[in-house]
């Protein structure tokens, strides 16, 4: 077996869990924030992706820290998506 060989399935492991968490803490976070003001979850929200995007995607050449750059991308970029998805419902409804 080739010594290099990715990891797929332990890589991919990985980065759906931090997704997963991801995504959870960002969702619970800003409806936490939305009650008190929802320009204060928006803000915070770009900050804290702002601030954290230059160290993370430095990471992403490391063999094991790009499973965790790949699960934190997918988990923001989800965790926005449901928020958008619940505010778009509470107008609707």
């Amino acid at each position: 077996m080739n010594e290099d060989a990715t990891p797929w399935g332990t890589g991919l492991t990985v980065a759906a869990f931090v997704a997963a968490v991801t995504a959870g803490a960002i969702v619970v976070l800003s409806l936490g924030l939305t009650r008190v003001h929802p320009l204060l979850a928006v803000g915070l929200n770009l900050v804290a992706v702002g601030g954290l995007a230059p160290t993370v995607w430095g990471w992403r050449t490391r063999p094991v820290w790009r499973w965790f750059v790949l699960g934190s991308g997918v988990g923001v970029a989800a965790g926005w998506l449901v928020l958008l998805a619940m505010a778009i419902g509470s107008f609707v409804a």
